[in-house]
């Protein structure tokens, strides 16, 4: 069981850190061209796990912050995202 444990914990990194590092390369292309490309690896990545993340990156790198749309809805999918984490790691894999 604790084999699990760890593979859900890296999981749960590894989703958060391709969520940063994601952001952080749509940064450095609308630096360079001046054009943001589409949402939706980055959606993606958020609906995966790694809404916290791509929440948090925003406020550091002071980037994207004018779409409501992701505004809204990440945090939203934060919370559900920690709901799911806390019943992954209690040991609960169904939604009731």
């Amino acid at each position: 069981m604790t084999i699990l444990y760890v593979c859900f914990a890296v999981y749960i990194l590894a989703v958060n850190f391709y969520g940063f590092r994601f952001l952080k390369s749509q940064k450095e292309e609308y630096e360079a061209d001046g054009e943001i490309k589409g949402d939706g690896k980055l959606l993606l990545a958020a609906v995966l796990g790694g809404a916290i993340a791509v929440y948090a990156s925003m406020f550091f790198m002071h980037f994207r912050l004018g779409n409501l749309f992701l505004m809204i809805f990440l945090p939203l999918l934060a919370v559900l995202n920690l709901y799911c984490f806390f019943l992954g790691f209690r040991g609960i894999y169904l939604f009731f």
